[in-house]
């Protein structure tokens, strides 16, 4: 993506382009205060920083108010036991047990808690590695199934149902590509309520109907699922805080 920026009223906005073939010139504000805006080829520079400019006093506003719910700064895990991790939007205490050199390591969950099974108990790199392979593992179970859900939906608008990919992604909780036939999700969703997951995949699937943010994206998104801005700030204002 391009990173440009202006300055309005003695603050400097940031902001990145990101070409793709959209209809429409959309500014978003990501959780982590990102300013993206997401046009096609053809629209000059001058012209979007016009539009940023235009948009300057709602873009501080928005982003003063992510500042309000951003992480505070948290020590480096050690990933032994009682420490808390977000699964399906709610918190569990981490159990970190010695196995055998015979044993398989892995990851369980049981009775409201994360067991990780180890034989190296100082290994803090493979702890790691050991949790978030369970997670990107429940994360496709978990993907997959709100999938199907999402796609009730909007499957009678005749659309194929895309695969999913999996990644980590800074600015974004999904994205749609339609060359691809694929939507793509921030692995991060996995800290998220289902129902949050099911929004941002439908909002994903919408774009293969419509590919932009116009008002009838939003009207389809609307009789879709109603509660969709509640999904929404969950994800904004409280999910957020555990990245």
């Amino acid at each position: 993506m391009e990173k440009h920026q202006i300055e309005h009223n003695n603050k400097t906005i940031t902001f990145f382009i990101e070409r793709k073939d959209v209809k429409n010139v959309n500014v978003n504000i990501k959780p982590d205060m990102t300013v993206v805006v997401s046009a096609n080829n053809r629209v000059p520079i001058d012209f979007i920083e016009g539009l940023i400019r235009k948009k300057a006093p709602w873009i501080l506003k928005n982003v003063k108010g992510f500042e309000k719910v951003q992480p505070e700064r948290r020590s480096e895990r050690e990933y032994v036991s009682g420490e808390s991790f977000k699964y399906l939007g709610k918190q569990y205490r981490l159990g970190v047990y010695a196995v055998d050199q015979q044993k398989d390591e892995g990851v369980k969950y049981l009775r409201g808690y994360l067991h990780l099974y180890v034989k190296n108990l100082q290994d803090k790199i493979r702890k790691k590695n050991l949790l978030e392979q369970w997670l990107r593992h429940r994360a496709q179970i978990v993907f997959h199934e709100q999938l199907e859900k999402a796609y009730k939906k909007v499957g009678k608008y005749n659309i194929d149902k895309p695969e999913i990919s999996i990644r980590t992604m800074k600015v974004r909780w999904g994205s749609a590509l339609l060359d691809k036939q694929m939507i793509q999700l921030n692995s991060e969703l996995i800290k998220a309520p289902k129902s949050c997951i099911e929004y941002v995949i439908l909002h994903e699937l919408i774009h293969f109907i419509h590919n932009n943010h116009s008002e009838t994206f939003y009207t389809m998104l609307d009789v879709s699922m109603p509660d969709w801005e509640d999904r929404k700030r969950i994800l904004d204002e409280e999910i957020v805080k555990e990245l």
